[in-house]
């Protein structure tokens, strides 16, 4: 018996495995940690025309933000290890949050910092560390949001608590060294018309394209042999590349205001805002149609059979049991749509229709990177914020349209 005791006191004590519980969020905050530690947090050039010096995060922000993204950081690494309940999600949630703003916060700040004693011709811009890092906690917002099955109402809520906390950095003058900033203030009413004529682009288009796609989809699944053709000219139009159609455009335009110089009036031309929406239409098309198709397609026919039985006409049917059942796919054909048409009109600046990409093209042409983010930006966050918003409509509305 002594022996044994013996024996097992001089074997090495087993460690207890490590178990990582939530590999989403360990493979996030080992991304932005690696990121950190890699890249510059912010870039330094004496002027926009040259590359900027990457500075690491503990090099340019202030020595309290940087204590303050690595605690969040290291908190975040240890709930990856804790066993999940929504107590834990919450948490996790609330400090992700926290964790962006406090990056964009310490970008702000490490710009004012390094713009003190510098020449007025010096950028500061963001870097590939607080990208990453920006990116990261987002996703985690979004996974414990997720896990935690929350309704569109707590969504809508968690994305206004961190644009709110965005909006109060911005306002209270936290980005105003950042270069982003600098050529947003040198052509902020600029920027206004080329967003409002952004937004008018992608609303003219969608809405076009919804009023010609849903009535051709009905009709594809009203005449089943309609569906061969309707679908071979919408695929092909599909795999025309948006800046050869946006050129094919302009020959059949121009022609069409010379034999009928009365267009020219309406502003349609070979270049500029009408072949831009046509463009845009065309290529909408084939999403709207063909959800319209499956979401009709999908809806059981016993349901449809019973609605029949209880007396409602075609009609009726349609407007009282098909078209809600549908509408979560419908909704999904218009959420591509409209991300789709966000994108696409960034590319119709080369024909003159303005837009966010008249930034995108100009800082391109100037190897100006900030330039080319005031386009690329507004862009990303107009995609983003359409997409949330017919995700909220899509969850809201079919419990009220339901039979």
């Amino acid at each position: 018996m002594t022996s044994r005791l013996a024996l097992a006191a001089r074997r090495p004590a087993r460690s207890l495995p490590i178990t990582i519980r939530n590999q989403v969020l360990f493979t996030l905050v080992i991304g932005a940690s690696l990121a950190v530690l890699v890249a510059g947090f912010v870039g330094y050039a004496p002027n926009r025309l040259v590359s900027g010096r990457p500075i690491a995060l503990w090099a340019a922000a202030d020595p309290l933000s940087t204590a303050g993204i690595l605690a969040l950081g290291a908190i975040l690494l240890t709930a990856c290890l804790m066993t999940p309940s929504r107590t834990l999600h919450y948490v996790v949630a609330v400090l992700a949050a926290a964790l962006l703003l406090l990056a964009l916060a310490a970008a702000g700040h490490a710009a004012s910092i390094l713009t003190i004693g510098a020449k007025p011709a010096s950028r500061i811009s963001l870097g590939a560390a607080f990208w990453t890092l920006i990116a990261c906690a987002a996703l985690a917002v979004v996974d414990a949001l997720q896990r935690l099955a929350v309704g569109p109402a707590a969504r809508v809520l968690a994305v206004a608590v961190i644009a709110s906390g965005a909006v109060v950095l911005a306002t209270s003058g936290t980005f105003d060294a950042l270069s982003i900033a600098r050529e947003y203030d040198s052509r902020h009413q600029v920027f206004a018309d080329a967003l409002l004529r952004h937004v008018t682009l992608v609303a003219a288009s969608v809405g076009a394209a919804v009023a010609i796609g849903f009535p051709l989809g009905v009709a594809v699944v009203r005449n089943p042999h309609l569906q061969g053709p309707v679908f071979a000219i919408l695929n092909t139009l599909q795999t025309i590349p948006s800046i050869a159609l946006f050129g094919l455009l302009i020959v059949p335009l121009s022609l069409l205001t010379t034999v009928v110089p009365q267009l020219a009036v309406l502003g349609i031309a070979g270049i500029g805002v009408a072949p831009a929406i046509i463009a845009l239409v065309l290529y909408a098309l084939l999403p709207v149609v063909r959800n319209t198709s499956a979401g009709l397609t999908g809806v059981d026919s016993a349901i449809v059979e019973a609605a029949r039985g209880m007396g409602l006409t075609r009609r009726q049917i349609f407007w009282q049991v098909e078209l809600p059942l549908a509408f979560p796919v419908l909704i999904a054909g218009l959420r591509i749509v409209t991300v789709q048409a966000i994108g696409l009109a960034v590319v119709a600046a080369l024909i003159g229709a303005g837009g966010l990409g008249t930034f995108v093209f100009e800082g391109l042409g100037q190897y100006a990177v900030d330039l080319v983010l005031l386009g690329t930006l507004p862009a990303i966050v107009l995609a983003l914020a359409a997409d949330f918003m017919l995700q909220i409509l899509a969850a809201v509305l079919p419990s009220r349209l339901a039979p």
